[in-house]
């Protein structure tokens, strides 16, 4: 039985855990982390991680890039592995996230859907077939509350990609301000905002007569749910190091 903490438990991807978790034989939840401590849940819920009495086999995080340091701080006093479902990250966040893994275990991806992390996959696939002969397009779309742009996930989708280019590739946000027609080492990145959508990215493969399109339509926020607790039953008892979703597929 792998034992819990969720910060952000009253959040909405918290309530998502705690139903999920609810319906597994695997995991308990034994504390939860929220500025809102109200709760009907069977376990209690604090304003802050210090104040957690329980102890935890792993540590699960969906909340905000502001409480990196406390969640960094709190796994290596308590060597408790740590799940991180947040986006967002600014690239120091990222490094400080790297570094702490040469001492905590810290399971960490722009996106816990098993079905994105195929889509990644199939990427990097498509450009090995296409080489550089395509231009690379990426279109993510969200919910009019998401607040970074363009999403972690479309930008760990251009990772990908650029992976697997023989040439240095340079990620274009805002081609509206330009005057010039599009360059070979471009990888687009466009972002929508609407309504109540989940999340979409769509990878464009633009050739010369022909299109490829890769896509992946997410309708429920359960599947984020879904990985990260998946996540964090597979970092229980796993020694300091970066994992993601490939271990996990894997394994």
């Amino acid at each position: 039985m792998t034992k819990l903490i969720i910060t952000g438990a009253n959040g909405k991807m918290g309530k998502v855990i705690q139903s999920i978790v609810s319906q597994r034989d695997d995991c308990e939840i034994v504390a939860g982390v929220d500025l809102n401590c109200d709760s009907t849940a069977d376990f209690p819920i604090y304003s802050t991680l210090t104040e957690v009495k329980e102890c935890a086999d792993v540590l699960i995080d969906f909340t905000n890039p502001i409480l990196l340091d406390d969640l960094l701080e709190y796994s290596k006093s308590t060597a408790t592995p740590l799940v991180i479902a947040t986006t967002g990250y600014s690239d120091e966040q990222k490094k400080k996230i790297t570094d702490a893994a040469e001492n905590i275990p810290i399971f960490f991806t722009y996106n816990m859907s098993i079905g994105i992390n195929l889509l990644a996959n199939l990427a990097k696939k498509t450009v090995q077939v296409l080489g550089d002969d395509f231009d690379v397009e990426i279109v993510e779309k969200h919910h009019n509350q998401k607040i970074d742009a363009p999403s972690g996930t479309a930008l760990m989708l251009a990772d990908a990609i650029s992976q697997e280019m023989t040439e240095s590739m340079k990620y274009e946000y805002d081609r509206h301000s330009k005057r010039e027609k599009r360059g070979k080492n471009e990888i687009g990145l466009h972002s929508v905002r609407g309504g109540t959508i989940v999340g979409e990215h769509d990878i464009i493969f633009a050739g010369h007569d022909e299109i490829i399109t890769l896509s992946h339509s997410a309708r429920s926020k359960e599947v984020f749910a879904v990985g990260a607790v998946n996540a964090a039953v597979y970092m229980k008892g796993k020694s300091a190091g970066m994992y993601d979703m490939k271990e996990l597929i894997e394994e």
